[in-house]
């Protein structure tokens, strides 16, 4: 057998995913030991890197047929037969209870299908400011991990609406398996269309954090292969119908061995180039990649937890869909890497960043602005925050310790708010404040932030309305081409802290000095064309 070649068939998943998120210790260069003659040396002959993961590890005892099935066959003939392997949190939660049931209890304190596009939501103005983009249509507040994919697909500008809860509006709070929550109107009707002001975009990278049934049929990066089933040009559809679950434990905890790691190619792709956001002060990150079948799929096992790379995978802004090349317009597809790319850039140079890769997602309607789209920028916003100087990590605020069913102490799963739980997130770290006065510190970071925000987006509005007179008065192309440019600039700096959804809470320094830009990038756009608009009507009053 070929070692590379099976490296994820046998025993890519042999064991429960660890859910609770200790400090642990890797197994990786751990000193051999005698492997139990239960199934598993024969396992090993193959695949070697999986015994390093797996022996000395909590799960070592487990044997493989805990994840994997039909393992006769495979080892008569692995080229042919590939065993089955189970992806399903249930499995995990056999063994880790709380986490399970924490990571699917409905929080009730996130809204359902609260836009961001309306006066109460984080964005008033994004059906202006973002025109014609897709999530003019529905662009929701996020409500946790176990509505990942059912929120994903039953959002109006997923594939025109043709994916809808079961049960009417009171599948609203039904998490779990996708296709018990939802179902598609389309099949077997050919009477079926798009609903009225839905869009039809979505597509297979996007899915690739919200889920991890595909980790096995999706080569990294979503290249092409013969091995892969998914790739980034694929079917959305027909990729979304084969997603059942939300994200899984094993994005984040390596099943073999336990330790903490990531799988998110597009994260890893950076790291490995050499992104230095998560390293520490001698410059290097606390992770291990580790390549299966000759690069078709890679992970990261970190010694200890880092949460901050960790959620990562998904609390990132990343491009998925097509777009264009700046300056020529050149199109860029699905088959072009740029579609699944990480930059971990921090806001005031993103910009500069995508002109450098030479691609942005939409062209604004009015202004004809080459815009980059952002995307949920969490862990880049908190990158050298006061908390993160500090050594603090994501769990610890979002994933608070508390007494589980067995009296024993876990990590809940089920990502809280903070704000709504202080006493769990930040009285630990600050005993001698009181929750009402933390409480009251974040409403001021978040208030006056949002008042940023609200600035931004009206000088934003402006500049377009501006651009639309200055443009039909004539104003030549050259005052537009600067006016644009202007724009691009402003866009960036704004929706960050609209797709960031802490509202200036995660970096506050940060959210009020980019925002304070964009305001004046707009500003400045907003005078060169009034000014030019002022000349063409004192030429016209020549005439």
């Amino acid at each position: 057998m070929q070692k590379k070649t099976l490296a994820l068939t046998a025993v890519v998943l042999g064991a429960i995913a660890l859910l609770s998120i200790p400090v642990l210790t890797s197994a990786v260069n751990k000193p051999a030991t005698k492997v139990a003659n239960d199934g598993r040396a024969k396992c090993y002959e193959c695949h070697d890197e999986i015994k390093d993961l797996k022996e000395g590890s909590k799960h070592a005892k487990l044997a493989c047929t805990t994840c994997h099935d039909k393992l006769d066959a495979h080892m008569n003939d692995p080229e042919k037969n590939k065993p089955v392997t189970t992806i399903d949190q249930a499995l995990c939660g056999k063994c880790h209870k709380d986490q399970y049931e924490s990571f699917y209890k409905v929080n009730y304190e996130a809204e359902a299908r609260k836009e961001k596009g309306i006066p109460t939501g984080r964005s008033p103005m994004q059906s202006k400011l973002l025109a014609p983009y897709g999530f003019t249509f529905e662009h929701n507040e996020p409500r946790g991990h176990s509505f990942m994919v059912i929120d994903q697909f039953s959002v109006d500008r997923f594939q025109g609406g043709r994916f809808q809860f079961k049960d009417s509006w009171k599948g609203a709070a039904a998490n779990g398996k996708t296709w018990d929550v939802l179902v598609d109107k389309a099949q077997g009707n050919k009477e079926w269309k798009p609903l009225s002001q839905s869009a039809m975009s979505g597509n297979p990278t996007c899915i690739q954090c919200k889920t991890s049934d595909h980790i096995l049929k999706w080569k990294f990066l979503g290249d092409k292969d013969p091995k892969a089933k998914w790739n980034r040009e694929s079917n959305i559809v027909d990729v979304a119908k084969e997603t059942n679950n939300p994200v899984g434990c094993i994005h984040c905890h390596d099943p073999h061995g336990t330790q903490p790691r990531i799988v998110r190619d597009a994260l890893i792709d950076q790291i490995d180039k050499g992104a230095k956001m998560f390293a520490g002060k001698d410059g290097k990150t606390d992770l291990k990649i580790i390549s299966f079948r000759d690069g078709f799929r890679k992970i990261g096992i970190m010694k200890k937890t880092d949460s901050r790379i960790m959620c990562a995978q998904c609390h990132v802004t990343y491009t998925c869909g097509k777009g264009a090349e700046f300056g020529t317009g050149k199109p860029v597809g699905f088959d072009d890497r740029r579609t699944n790319y990480i930059p971990l850039t921090q806001v005031k140079e993103l910009l500069d960043h995508f002109k450098k890769v030479n691609f942005f997602e939409l062209k604004h309607e009015v202004t004809g602005a080459q815009l980059v789209k952002l995307r949920h920028p969490e862990a880049e916003t908190y990158s050298g925050s006061v908390h993160d100087l500090a050594g603090v990590q994501c769990h610890q605020c979002h994933m608070p310790r508390q007494k589980g069913t067995n009296g024993k102490m876990f990590s809940t799963h089920g990502v809280v708010r903070p704000k709504n739980h202080i006493k769990e997130s930040c009285l630990g770290c600050h005993p001698k404040d009181s929750a009402v006065k933390k409480q009251y510190e974040i409403d001021a970071i978040q208030n006056y932030t949002r008042g940023k925000m609200r600035k931004a987006e009206y000088w934003l509005g402006q500049l377009i309305d501006t651009y639309a007179a200055a443009k039909y008065m004539g104003v030549a192309p050259t005052v537009l081409d600067q006016a644009r440019a202007k724009h691009e600039e402003a866009h960036v700096l704004w929706e960050w802290w609209t797709a960031e959804n802490s509202d200036g809470f995660h970096n506050p320094g940060l959210a009020r000095d980019s925002l304070g830009i964009s305001i004046t990038a707009s500003k400045v756009g907003v005078k060169l064309l009034n000014d030019a608009m002022a000349v063409v009507k004192k030429d016209e009053a020549k005439k």
